[in-house]
């Protein structure tokens, strides 16, 4: 069956969607490079600090609670259409705001785009995809939204070098926008993409799943023998599918009830929020300002986090290359055993750094290990078990909630930080990530079964079965 495979356009299919993982990822990391600017300009405390870098993730939420039910109702294509829309709405509308409400307006709006994009994007690339695949396919996404990250930690840092150079642009908006008030020019070049990633989606089928759902199968048959270059595939594919729906009489809401059905969303609420707590948006989010406490420049700390960036886009590729051939719980215990290391030697650096009179390299040899650790583990693998833990009838909804717990988790960690560095200090914090890291770690190894090559029919009977 391998040979027979249209890869080429599987590969094309998941790119487009993956796009929206670049937007997740801008929107997310751009804001790391504004928040000395903007807390400045409008005179912000800790608390409201907190607030610029949370409010995008209330929009998270918000997104997340509808995307599900837009996905199952209107479809996984115009779904990702809308948050599109949204992307560039949000980008337009921080570059041009008057005031902090507006800022703060705008970033929420990105947000529910964001929200939106994390849980439709994933979800159509595990339905398109075929099962020996479909984990790096899948991490295509996750590779995406760490190119986000890394465009933004680029763009902040070369859009800072150049409104410090002097150079003035003729039209007074401009100079606005990307030399005195340069954290416009930050948030506002996302419509770019944001933009493209509108018009692409126009040149991809809707996920062949959910036209099964929807009963339009003729439609489902001609995308999958496309896939698979096969109409004895696609039509056993097409099998495949309706046999499991047919065993699904009950509603949605009941079908979540189900006890496995349960088991499986409550395993995925666990590792979506605990995920968080781990600190991986904390160094995302919070790392030039952890880099500055450190003592380095804000250039410096904005370079830094450009390389911070860097390991996180190349170590994804690594991940993106092995997940389905060393598995997804495999990576889980090498990669969080990394980050519990990794996590407790930064702790110690804040702790001892200065008394030992230890370089800030350090500090950054300390981070890099622990992205490098991240990204290889929980970062790639948790969309992938999410978008394929569910069933298909349920599979909008059920990863809704999942995703709800994510952004939650957060919402919490954006909000959290600032406090907790300054209360608990950044050894404290530290300390308290790398604790958390424990229970993520049981849950995976005692609760998740290993779906790496099974395909969604297979992974929705397991569940079944576990009732």
């Amino acid at each position: 069956m391998q040979s027979t495979i249209n890869f080429g356009y599987l590969i094309f299919l998941s790119v487009v969607a993956a796009l929206g993982g670049f937007l997740f990822g801008y929107d997310t990391a751009v804001i790391s490079g504004t928040i000395a600017q903007v807390t400045q300009l409008f005179q912000l405390d800790a608390l409201q600090q907190g607030w610029y870098v949370g409010c995008a993730l209330v929009g998270s939420i918000i997104g997340v609670l509808f995307a599900g039910i837009l996905s199952d109702k209107l479809g996984r294509k115009l779904t990702m259409v809308i948050s599109a829309i949204l992307f560039s709405a949000s980008a337009l509308g921080c570059a041009l705001c008057t005031d902090f409400t507006q800022l703060v307006v705008y970033r929420i709006i990105g947000g529910v785009g964001i929200g939106v994009v994390s849980i439709v994007s994933p979800l159509y690339i595990s339905e398109v995809s075929v099962a020996q695949y479909r984990g790096r396919l899948v991490s295509l996404y996750q590779l995406a939204v760490t190119v986000g990250f890394l465009g933004a930690y680029l763009v902040n840092y070369q859009l800072l070098a150049w409104s410090e150079s002097g150079a003035l642009l003729g039209a007074p908006l401009l100079n606005k926008i990307f030399i005195t008030e340069v954290w416009r020019g930050m948030l506002g070049m996302e419509t770019l993409p944001a933009i493209l990633f509108f018009i692409i989606i126009f040149f991809i089928p809707e996920s062949p799943r959910w036209l099964i759902v929807r009963g339009q199968e003729r439609k489902a048959v001609n995308i999958l023998e496309r896939i698979y270059n096969s109409i004895t595939e696609a039509m056993s594919q097409l099998k495949e599918t309706q046999s499991v729906l047919t065993a699904e009489t009950s509603s949605e809401w009941s079908l979540l009830m189900k006890p496995g059905i349960l088991k499986a969303v409550i395993i995925g609420v666990c590792i979506a929020i605990l995920g968080q707590f781990m600190g991986v948006n904390a160094v995302l989010y919070y790392g030039p300002s952890i880099f500055e406490n450190a003592g380095l420049s804000g250039g410096d700390s904005l370079f830094y986090q450009v390389l911070v960036g860097l390991v996180n886009t190349l170590t994804t590729i690594l991940a993106l290359v092995i997940i389905d051939k060393v598995g997804r719980k495999k990576l889980v215990y090498y990669g969080v055993s990394g980050m519990v290391v990794s996590l407790i030697l930064i702790g110690l650096y804040f702790l001892f750094g200065e008394t030992l009179n230890v370089s800030s390299l350090f500090l950054l040899i300390f981070f890099l290990f622990y992205v490098f650790c991240c990204a290889v583990s929980i970062c790639a693998v948790v969309f992938v078990l999410l978008s394929e833990m569910y069933p298909t009838k349920v599979r909008g909804l059920a990863m809704s909630i999942a995703g709800f717990a994510l952004w939650i988790g957060t919402y919490l960690i954006g909000q959290l930080t600032p406090w907790m560095l300054q209360n608990l200090t950044p050894a404290g914090t530290f300390f308290l990530f790398a604790l958390m890291c424990v229970p993520y770690m049981l849950i995976v190894w005692k609760l998740v079964p290993e779906t790496t090559g099974k395909s969604l029919e297979e992974i929705e009977r397991y569940w079944n079965r576990s009732e």
